[in-house]
């Protein structure tokens, strides 16, 4: 058969149910897991990523099951138990894969939790840049040595003593996911925080997710346009059920 005539058509009726969104469903993974509280997750996508977010906070003494429920797509419940902010594993090694939405937002919250602990990947993910985000939580103290490259995974985490004393700057044209890291983890601190770019946000949709997230959990983000981002001391992340 050489073509398929279809013929013009007025209306068409049914239901589609799409996959999970890989970023929504990494941030409300971590989000989950750094929160107190169970929480249910329905419609998680299925991927390389998720995959790995997943086996990482199994590493770091998360619990995670699937539940009864499922999705019209036959998607399996996730169920997290939450750490209260706190992982049980103080030191680990982590292998990321190629997942930048989870290594980037991983970094940071490890950063801020005094723990031992070395994430890597493929080689493709240490050709990923990370250094943008290493250099603003360097800022508030934070000790993150390079293994092998500067500015580019395999990265080694310390205990380290933090201060908040001034707003973290980054840039915002290289990645929205280093902007979204630092937003993600400055809660765990419990202190007033402020990130400041140096430029212009690029991908203004996906740090959009993350702030509507975060609310989800609890913690609102004070926002100046796109330039200046502030979270009050005093919150902390709690399942929404």
């Amino acid at each position: 058969m050489s073509h398929i005539d279809i013929p013009r058509l007025k209306r068409a009726a049914g239901v589609i149910s799409l996959p999970g969104s890989k970023s929504i469903s990494n941030r409300t993974l971590l989000l989950a897991a750094l929160a107190e509280g169970e929480t249910e997750i329905h419609g998680l996508l299925d991927s390389d990523d998720t995959r790995v977010m997943l086996a990482a906070l199994a590493n770091l003494g998360v619990k995670a099951s699937v539940g009864a429920g499922s999705t019209p797509s036959n998607t399996p419940t996730r169920v997290i138990n939450g750490s209260g902010g706190q992982f049980s594993v103080r030191s680990a090694e982590l292998f990321m894969g190629n997942a930048g939405t989870a290594i980037r937002p991983l970094t940071a919250a490890l950063a801020l939790m005094g723990g031992h602990y070395e994430l890597s990947g493929v080689q493709r993910m240490h050709e990923r840049p990370i250094g943008d985000l290493v250099d603003g939580l360097r800022q508030i103290g934070a000790d993150i040595s390079y293994l092998e490259n500067e500015g580019f995974p395999p990265i080694s985490i310390r205990p380290a003593r933090l201060k908040l004393d001034a707003p973290i700057r980054i840039r915002g044209d290289v990645s929205s996911q280093f902007l979204t890291a630092l937003l993600m983890a400055l809660p765990l601190i419990k202190q007033d925080a402020v990130v400041e770019l140096t430029t212009e946000l690029i991908s203004k949709p996906y740090v959009e997710i993350t702030l509507n997230l975060m609310a989800r959990f609890g913690v609102e983000v004070e926002r100046d346009g796109w330039q200046r981002f502030s979270i009050l001391a005093g919150q902390s992340y709690i399942s929404p059920g």
